[in-house]
C-alpha cells in the first residue's frame, strides 16, 4: 500500500500530465484524437511505482490485461506514467523492445500498441535540444497504450493523418523553445 506522501506524489504527477495534455497535445493539436478520449474521461492515468525494468514490465502487464478485458468506452487509452525508472532517455529507448516483447507475449499485438513519451525524448537523427523531438517531449517518462482498433478508426476518420507528424513539427518550430517554455 502506498503511504499518504507517495499518494500526494502520485496526484501531483497526475496533475503535471493532465496539464501537459491539455495544454501541448490538445492545445497545440499535437493529437487530434486526444480531446475527446479527455473530455469523455477516457483516459486511465497510472502512476507507476516501478524502480527497474522488471517491474515496469510488470505494471505495462497488468495494464494491457485490465484493457483487454475493459470496454473501450470506459477506458479507452492507458498513460502509463513511470518517473522513477527510465530517466535516461536511451535506457527507456532500449526498453520499448521490452514492452512490445510483453505485449507478443500476451498475444495483444494486434489489439493495442504503445507510444513512448519521454522528458529527453530524441528522434534519430537529430540533436538534443532540436524542437521537433518535443513532440514526443513529456513531463514525465511514460507509455501510451493505444487500442488498434481505435487508431485504425481514427486514421480513417480523419483527413491526412499522415501528415500529422509533419503538421506537428512545423508546430513546434513556429512556437519555438520560448514558446515551449511560455506553455
Amino acid at each position: 500500500m502506498k503511504s499518504p506522501e507517495s499518494l500526494l506524489a502520485d496526484t501531483q504527477i497526475v496533475a503535471a500530465t493532465v496539464q501537459w495534455l491539455e495544454r501541448a497535445v490538445i492545445g497545440l493539436n499535437l493529437c487530434p484524437f486526444a480531446k475527446a478520449v479527455h473530455v469523455k474521461k477516457q483516459i486511465r492515468y497510472v502512476v507507476s511505482a516501478a524502480t527497474s525494468a522488471g517491474e515496469l514490465r510488470a505494471d505495462l502487464q497488468r495494464e494491457l490485461e485490465l484493457l483487454a478485458q475493459t470496454p473501450a468506452a470506459e477506458i479507452e487509452t492507458t498513460l502509463l506514467i513511470h518517473p522513477r525508472v527510465f530517466d535516461d532517455f536511451l535506457d527507456y529507448n532500449d526498453f520499448l523492445a521490452e514492452a512490445d516483447a510483453v505485449l507478443a507475449a500476451l498475444e495483444l499485438v494486434q489489439q493495442f500498441q504503445i507510444a513512448s513519451f519521454h522528458p529527453r525524448y530524441q528522434f534519430a537523427g537529430t540533436q538534443p535540444d532540436d524542437i521537433d523531438n518535443y513532440t514526443n517531449r513529456s513531463p514525465f517518462p511514460m507509455l501510451h497504450v493505444l487500442r488498434e482498433a481505435s487508431v485504425t478508426q481514427a486514421v480513417q476518420a480523419f483527413p491526412d493523418a499522415a501528415k500529422i507528424f509533419t503538421k506537428n513539427i512545423e508546430t513546434l518550430r513556429r512556437l519555438g523553445h520560448a514558446g515551449w517554455k511560455l506553455l
